[in-house]
């Protein structure tokens, strides 16, 4: 079929198919935003694309005329006709249908052969965080990744210190990928219409600094902003407090500092003296 939102939003119509709330189904039925995220993504024929949430494919159907595969996770079974219609032109396309949190990622995408390993979708905003909290534990190699998100979340994945959305989740993921927004998305190119604006968030893998324990250091990170008013000594009772002053000292600060203050540089020092 010729392509358009417009002819994926009456397919959806024809089907008498029914949006589910608990999957968290909003359908970008904009030609121009899907041509930028596709644009800023950088997709090529050396590209193998992990997309969770195809939902009807509006996305999928671009991703598949750059990538050299794309493999889509899809938890809702009741998209296959749908998804079977609107990208029905393209051998490159494979779809699991499953939860993407449950999947065995590194042995599904081992039948492929790419260069490069991008996560490039429209997620979920009930399971953002946890969608990019698997992508780090299970050690899949992703070079990209380019979402789109709550603002809210996005902007606490990119804040930076000294800001209100800088938490110890933008500490964490801070410590694998260089975070950056690339584009606002308003609400209004959704079906159905979300209570909330969405940006485009890219994480690019980045050199890691040295630790000697990478699990102190989340420990430490996460005790830090525990209660966000509160200072660090407060926070961190349960440390040597001697230590992590006299690296706090270093960068001219003290235990009378909030976690806010601190970027991911000083975390990690104070994580390696302690």
């Amino acid at each position: 079929m010729e392509y358009s939102p417009k002819k994926i939003k009456e397919n959806l119509e024809k089907e008498n198919f029914n949006l589910k709330k608990k999957f968290g189904q909003n359908f970008i039925i904009d030609e121009n935003i899907i041509d930028s995220i596709i644009n800023k993504a950088e997709i090529d024929e050396n590209t193998l694309v992990l997309e969770i949430g195809p939902g009807a494919g509006s996305l999928t159907y671009k991703l598949a005329k750059k990538a050299k595969n794309v493999l889509c996770y899809e938890i809702d079974v009741t998209l296959k006709e749908i998804l079977k219609n609107n990208l029905q032109e393209f051998n490159n396309v494979d779809i699991i249908y499953e939860d993407f949190l449950k999947a065995d990622v590194i042995n599904q995408i081992k039948k492929y052969k790419f260069e490069k390993l991008y996560v490039v979708a429209n997620l979920p905003y009930y399971i953002t965080t946890p969608i990019l909290i698997k992508l780090i534990e299970d050690q899949i190699a992703v070079d990209k990744i380019v979402v789109m998100v709550q603002k809210e979340v996005g902007d606490r994945f990119k804040a930076k210190p000294n800001s209100k959305d800088y938490n110890s989740l933008s500490v964490y993921l801070n410590y694998y990928f260089n975070v950056k927004k690339l584009l606002d998305v308003s609400r209004n190119v959704f079906i159905p219409k979300p209570n909330v604006d969405s940006i485009v968030v890219e994480f690019t893998k980045k050199e890691r600094k040295k630790l000697k324990d990478e699990q102190l250091f989340f420990e430490l990170v996460r005790d830090s902003f525990k209660q966000k008013r509160k200072n660090l000594r407060n926070n961190l009772k349960g440390y040597d407090l001697n230590k992590i002053e006299d690296v706090l000292k270093k960068y001219n600060f003290d235990l009378t500092t909030r976690a806010e203050q601190l970027d991911i540089d000083i975390f990690i020092d104070i994580a390696n003296n302690i």
